[in-house]
């Protein structure tokens, strides 16, 4: 698939259980998880109304690692961040193979996160609160890339072969 999302650092396994739910929905197949400050949480399955067991997770220690395999595989990298010259969600080409990167409930994206990221990118807000629960942004940001990936047919094409979505399901139905 060439839609990815990253989270680096989410420490309330709830969060991470509600973004899975959201990938799967989305169509989204695997999350890079960058650990270097939390621990990695434990993800339950209940909470992730099954998803867990469809959403294959590949595990970081470090940003540079988890972006040199994404750039390696052609993804380009777009990282959440309330910071200056951050762009708005709606100006991002989210058709294109992209990485989503989202940060610390509390702390956001990290510096080095964000500054090794190909752009950064904030959620327009009008009221009060600077930000959305790290699950509702992901849930956001996915489904304007749905949006967008919709309006160029590109949900009607399967790009993945039927022995490989066999071999997918078979795989990850055992987990």
């Amino acid at each position: 698939m060439s839609l990815h999302v990253v989270l680096e650092n989410i420490h309330d396994p709830h969060n991470v259980s509600a973004i899975f739910r959201t990938c799967d929905a989305a169509g989204v197949p695997a999350v890079s998880l960058v650990y270097n400050i939390e621990k990695f949480p434990k993800i339950g399955k209940k909470s992730s109304g099954s998803a867990f067991k469809w959403i294959e997770r590949e595990k970081y220690k470090s940003v540079d690692d988890c972006y040199s395999f994404l750039r390696k595989h052609g993804f380009k990298i777009y990282a959440s961040s309330i910071t200056a010259g951050a762009k708005s969600l709606y100006e991002l080409n989210l058709k294109e193979k992209c990485a989503i990167v989202l940060g610390n409930e509390h702390r956001g994206v990290s510096d080095e996160a964000a500054k090794l990221a190909d752009e950064k990118f904030l959620i327009p807000m009008y009221g009060m609160v600077q930000s959305l629960n790290v699950s509702v942004a992901t849930a956001v940001v996915l489904y304007e890339a749905v949006r967008q990936r919709e309006g160029e047919k590109m949900y009607s094409q399967n790009k993945t072969g039927t022995e490989e979505l066999e071999a997918l399901i078979n795989k990850l139905s055992t987990k």
